[in-house]
């Protein structure tokens, strides 16, 4: 299946079939990351739909767009997985889930589950001046942060938002050197510090296969 960013970003995706037992409801942002998963390990009791990732930045949306679809695909399926963090939220994801009995994927957000949420309460302390990016991200800077905060337009704005930050982490699901180049552009042109740190599919992983 060939995935398209930008439709990712607005849309979403919906699933292709209805032929497994559990539905993972994710965010868009992870659908090339659980599909890569997917095949690696031959899930084929998973289905896979996602929300439109450009939720990352309206937040107060996500709770009740899962709550719908949920609801939407809850008689298909044995188990709905919601693989969203709190994804700031403030909670509100967390106790939606409760209320509608389905389990989601334990973190503040997609950089925590990806670093390992253990790994990175540990450095959260040291790196509360770091800015991260996922491939996801790094693919769709341009949508996710350069025009929502208006850069393309007023780029004398940048040491206003990010005059706190020293470094941008690009967090590498994958090992591709088109993608480190290009975060690294994204470093200078918010004028951090650049580092690279590999983290393949952390948590993420790790949570899926308790589904299996």
């Amino acid at each position: 299946m060939k995935l398209d960013d930008n439709i990712l970003t607005e849309q979403g995706l919906a699933s292709a079939a209805q032929t497994g037992r559990v539905l993972l409801l994710a965010c868009g942002a992870l659908a090339h990351e659980i599909l890569a998963l997917k095949r690696a390990n031959g899930w084929n009791h998973m289905d896979l739909t996602c929300l439109p990732a450009k939720f990352h930045l309206y937040p107060d949306k996500i709770p009740a767009a899962v709550e719908e679809a949920v609801l939407k695909n809850r008689d298909d399926y044995e188990q709905i997985f919601v693989v969203y963090a709190d994804c700031g939220t403030g909670g509100l994801l967390q106790a939606k889930c409760a209320e509608l009995g389905v389990e989601m994927v334990e973190g503040p957000h997609c950089y925590s589950f990806f670093e390992g949420n253990d790994s990175f309460s540990e450095i959260a302390d040291e790196e509360f001046t770091a800015f991260y990016l996922t491939d996801f991200l790094v693919r769709q800077f341009d949508a996710f942060v350069w025009k929502p905060m208006g850069l393309d337009r007023h780029p004398e704005l940048r040491d206003m938002y990010f005059g706190n930050y020293t470094k941008l982490v690009y967090q590498a699901q994958t090992n591709v050197p088109a993608l480190d180049e290009k975060a690294r552009e994204c470093a200078e042109r918010l004028g951090l510090d650049y580092e690279r740190r590999f983290t393949g599919y952390g948590d993420l992983e790790s949570t899926l296969k308790t589904l299996s």
